[in-house]
């Protein structure tokens, strides 16, 4: 299969009254993954679904492969899109056989044994066809979906929270060999999550959403690395934010000096990932929680002054509660923010709105 460009210009949409995108612009390469990552009711799915052609944007343009697919002056529908979408729920008709709902997504004179089995295959289900969905583990219902979705040859493939359903162990199975398929198959691929571990796995790039807008957009590494703002900062992971007072390239903390990735001065919230933290001998603080992982154990630490920070340390350091440790920064250059005489990061975050639940 060969991968499709993506294009998607000022996208907005509204349910009644309430925005839900928001002039949202973005382009994507062929054969690759985009993660749009986001809390419920960001606009993520009404986006995904937009590109789809289940949604009617209110402005705006999306462009497959350089056809214009929605615009104020056209509008494809779905199934004539060659976009193939993979549900939440994977939408599988209980009274039909495996193969029959896999059949479902060809066009009628293309629905041969031939092209079900080997969409089948393509997702390791050969032999299954026969079978009755719900005889099916759930994870090899979610790849019956995948199948149905790919048996077209889509030059796009949509997932909506695709391994939301499925337990911890499996969706982590399943998630692998997803991944797996899409890059030998070379399909342009985008895939709605609320799971920072997924998207990062799973993703090339990731865009994160909030209130109708891309906050930011980068290779999950450089999102981690240098988010966009305190928000994104704490969506993508554990993060600790620490006032401070930055000095060029430094920042004085309760943690001691940061080194900072871009030179500031004058008073900064500075971002502390929790592994930036090194524990060991000293006096500055009290353990008040231990979360061991095995590989690695997280501590939760008060110091002095009442700063309460995250510490992620190599599964060799012992500590218990009530421990009395001494907590430095260890890290590399980091983000930090300027705050105004309030003490509020500039420019301001933007102002909360409500969204519908399910958008």
């Amino acid at each position: 299969m060969n991968g499709a460009s993506v294009e998607v210009r000022s996208l907005s949409k509204a349910f009644g009254s309430t925005p839900v995108l928001r002039e949202v612009s973005l382009g994507i390469e062929p054969g690759s993954v985009l993660a749009l990552l986001g809390p419920s009711g960001c606009g993520k799915t009404t986006l995904l679904r937009s590109i789809a052609g289940l949604e009617v944007p209110d402005a705006g343009e999306v462009q497959v492969g350089g056809r214009v697919l929605t615009s104020p002056e056209a509008l494809v529908p779905p199934e004539r899109r060659r976009i193939g979408m993979v549900f939440q729920d994977w939408a599988l008709f209980p009274h039909l056989s495996v193969g029959a709902n896999v059949g479902y997504g060809l066009p009628r004179g293309e629905r041969s044994a031939e092209r079900v089995e080997a969409a089948l295959a393509m997702v390791g289900l050969e032999g299954l066809g026969d079978r009755s969905p719900g005889t099916l583990s759930g994870g090899q219902q979610q790849r019956v979906a995948l199948a149905r979705a790919l048996a077209p040859r889509p030059s796009v493939l949509l997932l909506d929270e695709p391994f939301s359903n499925l337990d911890t162990a499996l969706r982590v199975e399943v998630r692998t060999e997803v991944h797996r398929l899409l890059v030998e198959l070379g399909i342009t691929t985008v895939f709605v999550t609320h799971d920072q571990e997924e998207a990062f796995v799973l993703g090339d790039e990731v865009a994160v959403m909030r209130h109708g807008v891309i906050e930011q957009r980068s290779a999950p590494a450089a999102l981690y690395a240098a988010p966009a703002s305190p928000w994104v900062a704490g969506f993508v992971g554990d993060a600790n934010l620490v006032r401070g007072h930055a000095h060029g390239d430094h920042a004085r903390t309760p943690v001691g000096a940061v080194p900072l990735a871009a030179r500031s001065d004058g008073a900064v919230q500075v971002l502390v990932r929790p592994e930036a933290l090194a524990l060991g001998p000293g006096d500055d603080a009290v353990v008040e929680l231990v979360e061991f992982y095995g590989h690695d154990s997280v501590y939760e630490v008060v110091l002095d002054a009442g700063l309460r920070l995250r510490a992620r340390v190599p599964a060799s350091l012992v500590l218990v509660r009530g421990q009395r440790v001494g907590v430095r920064y260890a890290g590399s250059a980091t983000s930090a923010w300027a705050l105004d005489e309030e003490g509020d990061v500039t420019p301001p975050a933007s102002a909360p709105v409500a969204l519908p639940v399910d958008s």
